[in-house]
């Protein structure tokens, strides 16, 4: 095994700073791949600058890392020691993801892939989020792999059971599972440059144990909102009762609202599909508000048994009908650009959504619901019934600040007393514009993805799939790949089509890395966030759409600006002058196939 002692020597030859750099390394602590090396008074005693920099980078493109307790880091990889390897590795088992292999199977008949699932079936989203009421707000017809269609969808808005079931349909009949590893958690992905691979560490969950992965090509199909967002409340930890989180709902919470007092905090799409579907349980439900949103009519609707009879027997006609749900959806593109046009096609849906919102919920409610911003600049909300169940006695909505979170319940602000609650209910969204969550991604010279976000400003990829310095490297449903108004299911087919026509050369054995040229990625960065600049979600309404940058320049890393098919169009013709394919490098170390 490659010892530390040669890396550090070479490094410290680089930073030749004094006796403190002529020190060498012993391990004085080994817990299974993570050694801590006897490195403190060298980390910290050479002086900031070039020789100190240099002493930095060497240890961090060797995968270790200097800190004030010392040089820590995962153990080499050479020849004697083993890894398992697959042509093509996937992060996540959610729409993405089985895209990707379903789409390897279909094009090239490709069935080398491995799935690493940090949950404990697959899903993504849909496995996670199973609180009630929990539904896709995007018809059933668009909300599907195009080519798996399914005639046997039984609403216009499926519920997430319904999405898993077809989810787990799909992977099996491309025969996924089996090549999926569940409560794995992928801690670490780094390119290595003289295997031309990527190295993946893995940490099983339940064993926490270590181990790791080699792929030619890695995918990320980690997901956009994953995180949930800090509530940013004190006192959290000193709650007597229970905490309820909608993306890790408990299996067994069915029933347990009986005659609770509960507070729910946030009132985005979330909220709006769980208040109503839990008020009439609960003794008293308080729901504290901290912004609005504009609240659209209801279109979801049960679909009658001779429709679905139609869809299954009628050849082509559940194409058509996913076309015109798809042209219908995209009409609302037009709401977008801050144009003349724009504004007038707004001002319309504004009508619409404040007749609507004020003929449905409480009048005494109406100066807590009712936005004054542009509608579109945040996500709109089709409404499941949240309207009508605010008139329930049991129920009161307040944008009142909380302040402090008691063993009792919720302290409000300006000794407006205290909320008694018996559960608290956190759905104040997710942490948005990041992408890989605690997931580290090291591409080429030891740069991480964060550097290089840094570097542009924000999260963004070229096509919204890949980026410069990470060679044969895609993330699927990246930076800027949905939008407000239609599927994310297109978007990352889109993402898997554009990736797997880029790695054709090397398929065909032409070529071994592909990687994308960094004046091309940031051509493509600037107009995309140009774009962006023009739109409603830059026009002030503190959308999770958008963040403020360090210059005080607003990034958009979440939304698409242009029409999914214009997305489509760029994934089906890449710009080859944009990519650098090399040849073949010679392989090391030994490999066990999985």
């Amino acid at each position: 095994m490659v010892k530390i002692t040669s890396i550090l020597i070479a490094a410290l030859g680089m930073a030749a700073m004094g006796e403190a750099c002529k020190k060498t390394c012993s391990a004085v602590t080994e817990s299974g791949s993570t050694c801590t090396y006897n490195c403190t008074d060298v980390c910290s005693s050479l002086p900031a600058g070039t020789a100190r920099d240099s002493f930095i980078n060497a240890l961090k493109s060797s995968g270790y890392s200097c800190t004030a307790s010392g040089v820590t880091g995962v153990k080499c990889i050479d020849g004697d020691e083993k890894y398992t390897y697959s042509q093509f590795t996937c992060i996540g088992t959610g729409f993405s993801a089985i895209a990707l292999g379903a789409t390897l199977k279909r094009w090239y008949g490709i069935t080398d892939i491995r799935f690493f699932e940090k949950h404990g079936d697959l899903g993504g989203t849909w496995f996670t989020n199973r609180y009630p009421g929990c539904a896709c707000d995007v018809p059933s017809a668009l909300y599907s792999f195009s080519f798996e269609p399914n005639p046997s969808w039984t609403r216009l808005l499926p519920s997430a059971d319904e999405l898993w079931t077809y989810l787990k349909h799909t992977a099996t009949k491309y025969d996924l599972p089996r090549k999926m590893s569940f409560r794995t958690q992928v801690e670490r992905c780094e390119w290595i440059e003289s295997r031309s691979r990527w190295r993946m560490r893995v940490r099983d969950l339940p064993t926490n144990s270590l181990s790791f992965h080699e792929s030619q090509f890695l995918f990320a199909g980690t997901g956009q909102l994953v995180t949930p967002r800090d509530l940013g409340i004190p006192g959290l930890e000193r709650f007597k009762g229970r905490v309820l989180v909608p993306a890790r709902w408990p299996s067994d919470e069915k029933g347990q609202l009986r005659g609770k007092n509960v507070v729910l905090f946030g009132n985005g799409c979330t909220a709006a599909q769980i208040v109503p579907n839990i008020v009439a349980e609960t003794n008293h439900l308080t729901q504290i508000v901290r912004s609005k949103h504009w609240i659209m009519p209801p279109i979801d609707l049960p679909f009658p048994k001779w429709f679905i009879f139609v869809l299954n027997f009628v050849p082509g006609i559940v194409f058509l009908f996913r076309l015109i749900v798809f042209l219908i959806a995209e009409d609302d593109l037009r709401g977008f650009p801050m144009t003349k046009a724009g504004a007038e096609f707004r001002a319309g849906k504004r009508r619409i959504a404040e007749r609507y919102m004020r003929d449905t919920a409480p009048e005494k409610y109406h100066d807590l619901l009712i936005p004054s911003f542009e509608v579109g600049c945040k996500r709109r909300i089709f409404d499941c019934g949240y309207l009508e169940s605010l008139h329930a006695g049991n129920f009161t909505l307040t944008d009142a600040p909380a302040v402090e979170i008691v063993p009792e319940g919720v302290r409000l602000k300006d000794d407006g007393g205290v909320i008694p609650a018996d559960v608290l209910i956190l759905a104040n969204g997710y942490k948005t514009n990041q992408f890989f969550g605690s997931m580290e991604v090291v591409g080429r010279r030891g740069e991480t993805v964060d550097e290089h976000w840094n570097s542009f400003g924000g999260a963004e990829a070229y096509n919204s799939t890949v980026m410069s310095g990470f060679p044969n490297f895609f993330m699927l449903v990246g930076p800027n790949a949905i939008t407000g108004h239609t599927s994310a299911v297109m978007a990352a087919e889109n993402s898997v089509n554009y990736s797997l026509r880029i790695i054709k050369p090397i398929l065909d054995g032409k070529a071994k890395i592909a990687e994308l040229k960094r004046e091309a990625e940031e051509e493509y960065t600037d107009r995309i966030q140009t774009a962006l600049q023009n739109t409603v979600w830059s026009s002030g309404c503190g959308s999770w759409y958008v963040t403020d940058g360090e210059d005080g320049k607003q990034w958009n890393a979440m939304a698409y600006p242009w029409s999914q098919g214009y997305f489509w169009y760029r994934s089906l013709f890449p710009r080859w002058d944009d990519w650098t394919f090399d040849g073949p490098l010679e392989q090391k170390g030994k490999a066990v196939k999985v």
